[in-house]
């Protein structure tokens, strides 16, 4: 009897809830960090900075940074980072945020960021609106 094979390739999926209690802050930094990228393309760079400013939940999104979440973890090299971000009506006594229970169903739209392991983003759809975000 033979073993099966395994992949060495894992997905993790991580939800986490934030709870923005200053949005000129993370607006703020957010913009800072779009200034800071050299490499972004001055016709992206002002379709970011509009974006960042009509959308807290698009700020964050500049602002979360995926590879280093597991850069310092040994052993793995990170292929593929996606993320998304998004307004949500919460309530952490509701059911469906028992993070606890398994459920086999996504509870995020299929909208997300995805990035290359070099770290530049190649695509972002949120919702409607494409633009950019993440990778910074």
């Amino acid at each position: 009897m033979s073993t099966p094979e395994t992949s060495r390739f894992v997905r993790l999926r991580v939800e986490i809830v934030l709870e923005v209690e200053d949005e000129k802050a993370v607006t703020d930094a957010a913009l800072r960090r779009i200034a800071d990228d050299g490499d972004m393309p001055d016709a992206e760079r002002v379709h970011a900075e509009s974006a960042v400013r009509e959308d807290t939940a698009e700020a964050l999104a500049y602002l979360v940074d995926p590879f280093g979440l597991v850069g310092e973890v040994p052993g793995v090299d990170l292929q593929q980072a996606s993320w998304s971000s998004e307004r949500i009506d919460y309530d952490p006594d509701a059911p469906e945020w028992d993070l606890d229970e398994e459920d086999d169903e996504e509870p995020y739209d299929d909208g997300y960021d995805e990035v290359a392991e070099d770290g530049d983003e190649e695509d972002r759809v949120d919702g409607d609106a494409r633009g950019t975000g993440g990778a910074g």
